[in-house]
């Protein structure tokens, strides 16, 4: 039986700096370390990645978090109910400032489709406690899945009420596809209407900044109910780095970038609940994975960072240029998308998901007579999205999502076989959510929105408010609501549903849910 949501929520928050009884490490420090919360990540049937951090004093400008340079050991517990009286694991990890004292704990050994509970102790202090969940058997449609992905959480935009909606919708998993921070220094990027608060440091460019920066976001309680709740799937974008960036390429000449793409891949690892295999080397990192939730859906999470090509059109928005439908250019590089496309051809999931950063659909911004595109989207890359297209059509695949980051508006889509045929076939869907944060308030809709969507009869849906998108998955159907929030700017805001779409198993279409008076 599953504990209340709002049992949860409230006591593991509630101890984040409860001293226990000093736990036998030999550690001494002077502060809650705990300063930064808990989370997990990348499930599997039978276990599951642990995280935390260690930050007495998070904001701290050397990125340290005010620990000592010497290693601290630090216990770690995971039980099969939340009051820890039937404990599963336990053990001790040894937490060093080469890793900014973070901890990866990877589990295995666990029953496959269950609740867990894990905390971490460390000199008398004793963590927030956090909910997980191990994916199901690798035969199991059932239970259903309810599974809530979100993106662009700019931390000076707005308050992260958002977050705290979606761990009030007690999801089994969250998929976060991009820029979960943002790099600019305070005020540089400036929210219509205003910033509601500011960033601490510079620019980040330094190993320093960038674990400042994390520690900053990671200090919000909305962002720390959010991972306590459940098991989250991660992928960057751009702004983890900086806005824009292609493979080795920087959107503006920057000097020195190579070695701030190392810096910023190493304090993303730090900061998120990833397995050992995606331990940064240099200026690389392994990021696109298959993660199977039983036999109910597959997670294709993809990289459109690390192997892109550099953006066609000068990377002007709203532009078009031949170069823009060159074959050859690719937005995952020829290695992931041979190996996207195998995962096609092996699928025996009900439901097939790629978690990704950019808009996948055609989306001509431009009205009337020519077209405009936005280059680092997708359209920049056609080539590479018409073979990804014919893969799934010539795969078993049963059902296809395509789930979205990056746009920072809500969106709905039907995914046609040829864009440019309104008689072409559908063979899968997209659901973009809109930001956590990013770019204020927003709006219900904008001015050009009945155009855009007259210019792209296959988009079905679109919504300017800031939050995020809650699916329920089963063998039947997958149902898709796009939560909202009305403000920002202000913290508390309540969340609605501004429209539901359920796509039924074998129908590659949007069938909008009519909400009764």
């Amino acid at each position: 039986m599953k504990t209340s949501r709002r049992t949860f929520l409230l006591g593991a928050l509630a101890v984040a700096a409860a001293p226990l009884g000093c736990a036998r490490t030999g550690n001494h420090l002077l502060a809650d370390p705990f300063t930064l919360g808990v989370a997990s990540g990348d499930p599997a049937p039978d276990g599951v990645v642990l995280w935390t951090r260690l930050a007495p004093n998070p904001l701290a400008d050397d990125g340290l978090g005010g620990m000592p340079s010497r290693p601290v050991n630090v216990e770690w517990e995971i039980a099969a109910d939340n009051r820890f009286q039937r404990i599963e694991r336990r053990g001790i990890r040894t937490a060093v400032a080469e890793s900014a004292h973070s901890l990866h704990v990877e589990l295995t050994g666990l029953r496959p489709g269950r609740d867990y509970f894990y905390r971490f102790r460390v000199a008398g202090y004793q963590s927030p406690i956090g909910r997980t969940h191990t994916a199901p058997e690798p035969t199991a449609l059932r239970p259903a899945l309810t599974m809530c992905f979100a993106s662009c959480s700019q931390y000076e935009h707005g308050w992260f009420t958002a977050y705290r909606s979606l761990a009030e919708d007690w999801p089994d998993l969250v998929l976060h596809l991009g820029n979960y921070q943002y790099e600019y220094p305070a005020g540089q990027y400036v929210a219509p209407g205003g910033n509601v608060r500011d960033h601490v440091g510079p620019l980040t460019a330094t190993l320093a900044s960038y674990r400042q920066r994390y520690a900053q976001y990671k200090t919000d309680p909305d962002l720390q109910a959010a991972h306590a709740a459940a098991p989250w799937l991660v992928v960057f974008d751009d702004h983890e780095l900086a806005e824009h960036w292609a493979a080795e390429t920087p959107a503006k000449s920057q000097p020195g970038f190579l070695d701030q793409r190392a810096w910023a891949l190493r304090a993303y690892y730090e900061n998120m609940p990833l397995r050992r295999w995606a331990v940064p080397d240099g200026i690389h990192m392994q990021l696109y994975r298959r993660v199977p939730w039983g036999a109910l859906a597959t997670f294709h999470m993809l990289d459109t960072r690390q192997h892109r090509g550099v953006q066609p059109c000068g990377d002007r928005l709203g532009s078009d240029c031949r170069s823009r439908t060159d074959p050859i250019r690719s937005i995952t590089g020829p290695d992931q998308e041979r190996w996207l496309i195998d995962g096609f051809r092996r699928s025996s999931s009900r439901w097939d998901l790629l978690g990704q950063q950019v808009f996948f659909s055609r989306l001509d911004l431009k009205c009337g007579p020519g077209s405009g595109f936005n280059p680092d989207a997708w359209d920049g890359y056609v080539g590479n999205r018409d073979r990804v297209i014919a893969g799934l059509k010539d795969s078993p695949v049963r059902n296809a999502v395509v789930l979205t980051g990056n746009v920072q508006s809500h969106w709905a889509a039907e995914v046609r076989e040829r864009f440019n045929d309104a008689k072409s076939p559908t063979v899968a869907t997209e659901l973009v959510t809109t930001s956590i944060t990013c770019g204020g308030d927003g709006c219900e809709t904008r001015p050009e929105a009945a155009d855009l969507l007259r210019e792209n009869p296959h988009i079905r849906f679109f919504n300017d408010r800031r939050g995020y998108v809650r699916c329920v998955i089963t063998p039947k159907q997958l149902r898709a609501d796009f939560r909202v929030l009305p403000y920002v700017s202000r913290p508390d805001a309540p969340v609605q549903t501004a429209a539901s779409f359920v796509v039924v198993d074998r129908e590659p279409a949007l069938q909008r849910v009519v909400s009764r008076p």
